[in-house]
């Protein structure tokens, strides 16, 4: 018997890189592009029968443009360009499919996928696997909780997210707080790197801890030290604001059990039309569970 391990997936990564990986789209009978749906159920079904997973939840982003982040920080990921509308169009579909085989879809307009998996991840007592390729998720890392890029098949405990970045897991919101984030217009303290803000988390541990002791940082062994005790100084508010933009929220609207999150396999009744409405009725053939 497998052992209970749940699998909190974050949708957006797979469906994106789906739909930009094909030079060509795959249309449905009707003409539709369908490449993100396609290839996020290919995805979602080539995980579910190498991974075999007794729970499971996926989090999707309602809105690709806002979310509660943007009332507090409106330029939070403000920079980036909004998403063709042929992919906008089969959003809606690939959560109907997640659905469709079986598996619990969290989604809200105000919090985002990271949000929910945060969530599920800390109200549940029992082991879990955040899988994405979001950096900002290695937040999540426990003693209980691994992160998995499943692309790369490349896992992650506590040791493996300090190898990979230099601070603990409950250091990566802080680590952003100073080192900010481009991805998703986190401006963090300007002028302070990545390798400044891994040398100042391991002498300080915490945002709150440097900031208290905030005349030590010229007196340590960093590259130009008075000045970077100057830039966090004239900071200060972009650097908390920006490690609340990181911190993944645990407080989505998700409320649930272990057995909530069962995998009983892809449900036919709900299925088995919409692959016959997509054009993918092959992909019934490597379905590896049906209720």
């Amino acid at each position: 018997m497998l052992s209970t391990m749940v699998h909190l997936i974050d949708a957006s990564p797979y469906i994106f890189r789906a739909y930009f990986a094909l030079r060509e789209p795959i249309r449905d009978p009707a003409g539709r592009d369908v490449s993100a749906i396609y290839g996020f159920l290919g995805f979602l079904v080539r995980f579910l029968r190498e991974q075999e997973p007794t729970h499971l939840a996926l989090g999707f982003d309602k809105s690709l443009t806002t979310s509660f982040r943007n009332e507090i920080y409106p330029a939070y990921k403000a920079q980036r360009p909004l998403p063709p509308p042929d992919l906008v169009a089969q959003l809606e579909d690939c959560e109907r499919v997640a659905t469709a085989m079986g598996v619990r879809v969290f989604q809200d307009i105000r919090y985002e996928a990271d949000d929910f998996l945060a969530t599920l991840a800390a109200q549940l007592n029992a082991p879990c696997t955040v899988v994405s390729n979001d950096k900002d998720l290695a937040q999540l890392v426990s003693e209980r909780v691994t992160w998995f890029d499943f692309a790369k098949d490349l896992r992650y405990d506590i040791d493996g997210v300090v190898a990979k970045f230099g601070v603990r897991p409950d250091q990566i919101p802080d680590f952003l707080g100073l080192a900010g984030d481009s991805v998703d217009n986190i401006p963090g303290v300007k002028g302070v790197g990545q390798k400044t803000a891994v040398a100042l988390l391991n002498h300080f541990g915490t945002l709150e801890a440097l900031y208290e002791r905030l005349e030590e940082v010229p007196g340590l062994a960093i590259r130009g030290a008075k000045s970077v005790r100057d830039k966090l100084a004239r900071d200060k508010d972009n650097a908390f604001l920006s490690k609340t933009l990181a911190t993944a929220a645990t407080d989505a609207p998700a409320r649930v059990t272990l057995d909530d999150l069962r995998w009983d396999g892809a449900v036919r009744e709900k299925l088995d039309p919409l692959l016959d409405t997509l054009g993918f009725g092959r992909i019934r053939d490597r379905i590896a569970r049906w209720q």
